[in-house]
């Protein structure tokens, strides 16, 4: 509550500066752009121009001190961002946020992101480190000007530390756990076992489209024999997924294709890339172009890591979505006393280390974290996990990105500098989590696509094959070692000419080695093989209408069960009337798209809710392929449509109507009782949250971006919302946090586009310089060409040594 009030207080006295003094303060908080500064560390001289767009474009010497002066400039315009961000990556939030913070600190400390990351560190080549040591020195030179810091470091107190090259590699760390895992599907699964059969739970959780269910031992039994108490486990590990949903950022698919010149009017290839990220303000992205010799890549990057993540250079370019891999395992692990677990070869000693976490307001506290053979201890993370925990067992977490040799950054280095395939790969090789798909094209007319990243090799009597917590006492579930990068999938110029991932099945029936059971369904995979397809010669102008492509296939599938219904009022026949032309087009000026979701959202909740009990939130999400099983009773599964805790047999016709009476009633309280005022962009508006100050409702309006969007979960021009959001449950919290592409006829042609836009003060005009843009798929363009670059609009910031 002080915390809160304190930070009331200091809204309050910005609001006086700003009404009396503002301008002065805003030219003080924002940066340099222009003249020449003299700055410790630096080797030679570096240019830097922004553009119109505040898009830095960086000449230096050598690469090293390119990447100073990505530093330099990230400082200049992202400082807070990066400064949260090594919080999170280190558990030092509560040292700022106080004890609300206090669990997601337990938490990011007992997983030991930064242990890793300083363990990576030191196994990566000289020339990486060089490149770290350069751009932490370009950090802390901006640091040194004494510049006045954005407005969040003076409400929350905050002065920045130096940096150092271990934040670096901490947050692209985090970035892999965003990307993830399974590991909820398996705390899902280990609960369900309580009371459902192996049929039930993959009728809950399907395989992928056409195919069988993983052929798995049944969980029940399992538990059951173990005598493992699954709900209570499954609840210590949920509570952890609770605690830290605030502060990290939740991936949520992604979309990137690439076509030859055989389909496309200018005869050479074209690229387009949408990678998925939970929307945040400022944005996780940041544009850049850096020239050195050796160098010259534009593209997005990361505040805190000096690499072109996304983009392209003189010959390639590149996009990436999640492939998806099961890359984490839980373990259960059987207690032996004195400090002990059971492993295979008998009791060991548990490794433990203690950590101090400061709190603001608060004492400090001692946090133990216990670590087996196969990684943390999380179900001891919080006070209300270990309550639950059950005596005899707690859970550990093996996962790819805590091992020490993990060289991802050391990659993401090398890829901005490959000048054709062949480099590409051996740059790819180093990439180790997480695991993406990236497809490829260069200058002289070829297309690829390799699924980088380390996916666990299991044990061919492993019959659980990662999808639940297994028993860490039995070696048939460890790992064995992790696949050769060979066999890893990839494709050169196929035959078909095109090549598209979005986070579906990426591999043929006929490959031999498992990355993953739970790849994503294909909706949004099918629509764009379906628009390329449509053309027989693409342009940047037509990858630009199918990155705007709001038809939901999701949508499409349950249309025809939700018209049959049977109306229960006028409302409800009005509302079907609607419906009955309708094409399952998401746009954001239409209000079919929002009587769909709202019905979707209570049918969700009608057909699920009961038989997961109070699970039932924490999992509550559209379901587009099962809850289409359910209502075309594949396989009987219309029994999910019964209320278990009725004596009465409920049937998915009832649901369906009382579903939708139900919906319409949310609406009229949301929205007013006319139907045809209703817009779907007014619900579905894409937040951009800032963190933490969008959380304070008399913060958020200054510092959280919003704009009407279209779009749903499963549209190529995603929009994903939140269904246990009671309060919002149509904001799209998910969406595309950039959109690319590449054309390699004249790769000055490019075209980008991020959520917010370049500044991370939100008194700059360059804060939300792109949203319009964005909600509206509109770009600007990539260009590296100098003089072109110098004809526009241009601020020039000189730096020299010192």
């Amino acid at each position: 509550m002080r915390f809160v009030l304190k930070t009331l207080a200091a809204l309050v006295l910005l609001a006086v500066v700003v009404a009396g003094g503002g301008y002065a303060y805003l030219h003080r908080s924002l940066p340099q752009v222009e003249g020449t500064l003299r700055l410790p560390g630096l080797k030679a001289e570096i240019t830097v121009l922004r553009d119109a767009w505040r898009i830095p474009h960086i000449y230096a010497a050598s690469v090293d001190d390119a990447m100073f002066g990505l530093g330099f400039v990230h400082a200049q315009d992202r400082l807070w961002q990066m400064e949260m961000n090594r919080r999170i990556g280190a558990g030092r939030l509560a040292e700022v946020l106080g004890p609300g913070a206090l669990d997601t600190d337990k938490f990011l400390r007992t997983l030991g992101v930064r242990r890793a990351a300083q363990a990576s560190l030191e196994a990566l080549d000289g020339k990486t480190r060089d490149t770290l040591d350069a751009y932490a020195a370009g950090v802390n030179a901006f640091l040194a000007t004494n510049p006045v810091l954005p407005p969040e470091f003076w409400l929350l107190r905050v002065e920045p530390q130096p940096w150092m090259p271990v934040d670096s590699v901490a947050w692209t760390k985090m970035m892999a756990w965003d990307l993830g895992g399974n590991w909820k599907n398996e705390v899902l699964r280990m609960r369900l076992a309580k009371n459902f059969s192996l049929a039930r739970i993959n009728e809950f959780l399907p395989p992928y489209p056409g195919e069988a269910p993983p052929q798995i031992q049944d969980l029940k039994e399992l538990y059951r024999a173990l005598g493992v108490d699954t709900v209570r486990l499954a609840q210590s590990a949920e509570n952890i997924a609770t605690q830290t949903s605030s502060y990290l950022i939740e991936a949520a698919g992604s979309n990137n294709w690439v076509v030859s010149g055989e389909h496309t009017a200018s005869g050479k290839p074209l690229l387009a890339n949408d990678p998925h990220l939970g929307l945040t303000a400022p944005p996780v992205w940041y544009f850049a172009h850096l020239v050195a010799p050796g160098l010259n890549a534009i593209g997005a990057t990361l505040p805190g890591v000096p690499a072109i993540v996304l983009g392209r250079n003189q010959r390639i370019a590149w996009g990436f979505t999640n492939t998806g891999p099961d890359v984490q395992d839980l373990y259960i692990e059987k207690l032996e006393g004195d400090g002990k677990y059971l492993a295979p070869d008998g009791p060991r000693t548990f490794e433990t280390l203690r950590e101090t976490i400061r709190v603001r307001g608060a004492e400090d506290v001692q946090l133990t974290v216990r670590r087996t053979r196969h990684g943390p201890v999380l179900s001891e993370v919080s006070q209300s996990a270990g309550a639950v925990t059950p005596r005899g067992h707690v859970l550990a977490f093996s996962w790819t990105a805590l091992a020490k040799d993990d060289r991802t950054m050391q990659s993401a280095l090398k890829i901005a500098r490959a000048g054709n395939w062949r480099e590409f790969l051996t740059a790819a090789e180093d990439l180790h989590a997480p695991q993406q798909n990236i497809v490829y094209a260069d200058v002289d007319g070829n297309i690829g696509f390799v699924a980088a990243g380390r996916v666990p090799v299991r044990k061919p009597d492993n019959d659980l094959r990662g999808l639940a917590p297994a028993p860490g006492w039995l070696a048939k579930y460890d790992w064995d070692g992790y696949l050769p990068f060979g066999a890893l999938p990839r494709v050169l110029n196929p035959r078909k000419g095109t090549i598209v991932t979005a986070n579906h099945k990426i591999v043929p029936p006929d490959y031999p080695h498992y990355i993953t059971a739970e790849w994503q369904p294909p909706y949004r995979a099918e629509r764009i093989e379906a628009l390329l397809e449509a053309e027989p010669k693409h342009s940047s102008s037509s990858f630009a209408r199918m990155q705007a492509d709001s038809a939901s296939l999701a949508v499409r599938e349950l249309l025809p069960h939700f018209r049959a219904t049977r109306p229960r009022s006028e409302a409800a026949r009005r509302a079907l009337a609607r419906l009955s032309a309708w094409d399952g087009t998401m746009a954001k000026n239409l209000p079919e798209p929002l009587i769909v979701v709202a019905w979707w959202r209570e049918l969700t909740r009608a057909i699920y809710a009961d038989e997961l009990g109070d699970a039932f939130r924490l999992n509550w999400r559209p379901r587009a392929q099962f809850v289409a099983n359910v209502l075309a009773d594949r396989d009987g599964q219309s029994r999910w449509c019964d209320d278990v805790n009725t004596p009465a047999r409920e049937t998915c016709a009832e649901v369906l109507a009382l579903s939708l009476e139900a919906a319409l009633a949310d609406l009229r309280n949301r929205f007013g009782d006319d139907l045809a005022q209703w817009r779907w962009g007014a619900a579905h508006t894409a937040r951009h949250e800032h963190r933490p100050l969008g959380r304070q409702k008399w913060l958020a309006p200054l510092f959280d971006i919003a704009v009407p969007s279209a779009g749903d979960a499963y549209t190529v021009n995603v929009g994903r919302s939140d269904f246990f959001d009671d309060a919002e449950p149509f904001t799209n919290r998910h969406s595309a946090s950039l959109r690319a592409i590449y054309d390699l006829s004249d790769l000055d042609k490019s075209l980008f586009i991020h959520s917010g836009g370049q500044s991370g003060n939100p008194l700059s005009p360059h804060y939300a310089a792109f949203s319009e843009a964005w909600a509206k798929t509109e770009y600007i363009p990539m260009r590296t060409d100098r003089a072109m670059i110098e004809a526009g609009e241009v601020k020039k910031l000189v730096l020299l040594p010192r």
